[in-house]
């Protein structure tokens, strides 16, 4: 039977030393038909081993739902890293970070504020418990002893640098997790993987896992902090850090090649195993996109490209020949080497049907009566927007909220009044003096995916006050755009439906929030970068599948559109603009471009 083990000095693989070289590869950020070409490239650039996270939302969009269909089919993935060749590592949970929204912990889980986040709350760990029973089969029955690709699963994540619970707590709910995996047939070795300080080390772990660490630079140094802390068995650092996320309103993270691939080499000749964080990052699709929150709230882009060797779009980057060259020198490099992208189809796409918002919010969800105004999730609504309706007088003169999570449009009969922003902590507007209904349209930017705030709801958070009392009498309507994965044909009926607007009306300004409808033929199943110059913010879906959210304050000025969404004639984009745009025309381009790089 084939075996992997953590020996005293090294990992065994059926009994010979494994020095592991691996690669960050989320499923779940990449289209499913581009899988195996990104798998691919990993082998090409010398890797052995493939690891992801699993994100439990993407799975369980509702409590009871385990979706593992598309790009959600973890065991495809793992059965063509399988047939690369490959090992793997999966890294379930149940948090994860990744930059994800929640952090990967489904909004539903928190909707009792009575759950505990992270720590051994028995409703909490129940809600794990279904997760793992849904999940852990597909990876038990790809272990390596099971004669599949699956060499280690991770206990947590980063569980050092969170919360304030004592010793004996954190020990009782890492045990928790350690006995679900294990009563779900994973059988290889077990770790965590926590920043390599002697903190986070200390209060990560248990005794009986093996300990990595999580780092992108001195990494001699690093290795000697870890080693106190895993006196005997391999060293590995599970996450090298090669690059970097961006968060909306600041610049493109980039890091140089030569640095990255003279820390690998240090880490490498020590004899350590390493994973590379990314080695490909792909693209927060839909509202998938998470945030920090550390006094100032930044939602983080559409793009994951995380400056890694193999770009957004799959291809090789100097740094994937740089690295390639550090990893050639310790271990076997096959001769073959990706050769560079192709050029991206260029267009000019007319954006000629327009619907307003408001005259489609009928389709988008069922508007419910509340008193005072609810959050997000007291509606139950995990993501995106939720439509607020009541009425004000001419002598209210003020809107103020204790918070709003993230943003809102406050409108009074239709007519923009102003924005209620948490990044700005903007939480109040003046209203016109005249009596009317008013309108919040409350968006969630992402949820927090590191730190305290990990849980919290979305929406409007406290009471709504005015100069002259508290607002009461709200309807409330959640805005679903999707019929499950793609956008409502409902929706798109009624865009189609639409009449044209001529030519010289589509390329001048309008305002929103509206949805605009184009066409377009093109090259199918090739990658396009879509250019959204003139627009201010909204979403944007290619043939019904949502590519994220775009947003003005940069830093990305193009979005990645995968080649498998586009066909050659009948192509359909639409774009929910919510403040205005300064023409109705989209360009695709050669290239993306991701933005600047100076702060």
């Amino acid at each position: 039977m084939p075996s992997f083990a953590i020996g005293p000095e090294d990992f065994l693989l059926d009994g010979r030393p494994l020095q592991i070289v691996s690669g960050a590869l989320h499923y779940f950020r990449v289209h499913p038909d581009q899988w195996a070409d990104r798998i691919r490239k990993a082998r090409l650039l010398g890797l052995n081993t493939i690891e992801t996270y699993v994100a439990w939302n993407v799975h369980s969009p509702e409590r009871g739902v385990f979706d593992t269909t598309g790009r959600r089919d973890l065991a495809r993935f793992l059965d063509l890293v399988a047939a690369e060749g490959m090992h793997a590592i999966v890294r379930p949970g149940p948090y994860i970070c990744a930059e994800w929204t929640g952090g990967g912990l489904p909004a539903w889980l928190f909707a009792d504020p009575d759950v505990g986040v992270r720590r051994a709350e028995p409703r909490f760990l129940e809600a794990i418990g279904e997760y793992y029973a849904a999940l852990l089969p597909i990876v038990a029955g790809r272990q390596v002893t099971a004669g599949g690709p699956v060499l280690m699963v991770q206990v947590e994540n980063e569980y050092g640098a969170y919360g304030d619970d004592s010793p004996s707590e954190r020990e009782r709910y890492l045990r928790a997790l350690v006995d679900m995996i294990r009563a779900q047939g994973v059988d290889v070795p077990l770790f965590t993987s926590d920043q390599a300080n002697d903190e986070h080390l200390s209060r990560g772990s248990l005794p009986e896992l093996h300990k990595t660490a999580n780092f992108g630079s001195r990494a001699t140094e690093r290795l000697a902090i870890l080693r106190k802390h895993q006196p005997t068995g391999p060293l590995m650092c599970m996450e090298f850090w090669d690059g970097w996320f961006d968060s909306a309103g600041l610049h493109h993270h980039t890091t140089p090649p030569e640095a990255n691939a003279g820390d690998l080499e240090d880490l490498l000749a020590a004899g350590a195993s390493v994973n590379l964080y990314m080695f490909h990052g792909g693209t927060n699709f839909g509202l998938t996109s998470g945030a920090n929150d550390k006094g100032v709230y930044r939602p983080i882009t559409t793009s994951y490209d995380y400056d890694a060797p193999l770009s957004e779009h799959g291809a090789p980057t100097a740094k994937y020949f740089a690295v390639r060259d550090v990893i050639a020198r310790h271990a076997p490099v096959p001769e073959e080497v990706p050769g560079p992208a192709s050029a991206a189809p260029e267009l000019t796409v007319t954006l000629d049907r327009r619907v307003p918002l408001a005259d489609v919010v009928p389709l988008l969800g069922e508007e419910r009566s509340f008193d005072r105004a609810p959050t997000h999730d007291d509606v139950g609504a995990w993501d995106g927007f939720v439509l607020y309706r009541t009425q004000v007088s001419a002598d209210d003169a003020v809107l103020v909220v204790d918070e709003v999570r993230d943003r809102a449009l406050v409108a009074l009969d239709g007519e923009p009044v102003g924005v209620l922003d948490r990044a700005s902590h903007t939480f109040g507007v003046p209203l016109p003096s005249r009596a009317g209904e008013l309108t919040l349209l409350v968006e969630d930017q992402g949820r927090v995916n590191y730190g305290p705030r990990i849980g919290e709801p979305k929406g409007v958070v406290g009471p709504v006050r005015t100069a002259t009392r508290e607002l009461t009498g709200w309807a409330v309507r959640p805005l679903r755009f999707d019929d499950g994965e793609l956008l409502s044909e409902r929706v798109a009926a009624a865009l189609r439906a639409a009449s044209p607007v001529p030519a010289e009306a589509a390329r001048a300004p309008f305002a929103g929030p509206v949805l605009a409808h184009g066409t377009f033929a093109s090259a199918g199943g090739a990658d396009h970068f879509l250019r959204l110059d003139g627009w201010t913010k909204g979403l944007v879906w290619v043939n019904g599948f949502c590519l994220g959210r775009y947003w003005s304050a940069g830093p990305a000025r193009t979005m990645y559109v995968p080649g498998p969404l586009v066909r050659e004639e009948g192509n359909e984009i639409v774009v929910l603009e919510l403040h205005g745009a300064a023409r109705g025309v989209l360009e695709t381009v050669a290239a993306p471009d991701l933005g600047h790089t100076e702060e």
